[in-house]
């Protein structure tokens, strides 16, 4: 019989939880900004729960994508959802754990991925649709300077929101996450020497009689 310890229980019922909040939280974003062509927000969600939450990030974008299915019906772009999306959660994660904070180093690296986004997009389009027989770089050719617009836009949008929120979204992740739960240490706050709480002996009061 396998003893599950209550604390482990609590801890794991946590994770779910909040897989389950970043999962709805990248759903949302992305609903709230469906009606403007590729100005989205789910590159830096995803991207910030990965260099928080490590793995916990990777398995919301999984969910993330299944319920996308659950709305808009499969199509080909599943495919390019479930390479694309749990690739750049897992890349942040990554960064996470080396703890990597260089402003212009990450906001390169959304880019780079958003420029790998519309041409694994036109690659699969082309591949699925019209299939892999002859002039196959040519047809990815017309299909991806047919998107081209679309993917300049998503560039420029990632540019902007990673400059400016990655940082200050990730740091108020910190400060409101359970220690137990981040990929990443909260930054130590007691000074040297000092004693912390739990090695201060504790304060008994008494009444002399």
């Amino acid at each position: 019989m396998v003893k599950i310890n209550a604390k482990t229980a609590k801890l794991s019922a946590l994770q779910i939880a909040y897989v389950a909040v970043c999962a709805a939280t990248v759903t949302a974003g992305k609903t709230a900004l469906a009606a403007i062509p590729n100005v989205e927000i789910v590159s830096l969600l995803l991207a910030a729960y990965g260099y928080c939450f490590g793995l916990s990030g990777v398995l919301a974008s999984f969910v993330f994508c299944g319920v996308e299915i659950l709305i808009w019906g499969a199509g080909g772009w599943v495919v390019l959802y479930f390479i694309y999306w749990p690739a750049l959660t897992l890349l942040f994660a990554v960064f996470g754990r080396l703890k990597v904070k260089n402003r212009i180093v990450i906001t390169l690296t959304a880019c780079v991925m958003t420029t790998l986004f519309g041409v694994l997009s036109s690659l699969i389009d082309t591949g699925l649709f019209t299939g892999f027989h002859e002039n196959f770089w040519s047809r990815f050719a017309i299909i991806y300077v047919r998107g081209a617009s679309f993917y300049i836009t998503q560039i420029v949008c990632n540019a902007i929101t990673f400059t400016l929120l990655f940082a200050p979204f990730t740091a108020l992740l910190r400060k409101i996450t359970p220690a137990k739960l981040l990929h990443i240490n909260r930054r130590k706050t007691a000074c040297r020497g000092e004693k912390t709480a739990a090695e201060k002996p504790p304060n008994i009061d008494c009444e002399i009689i």
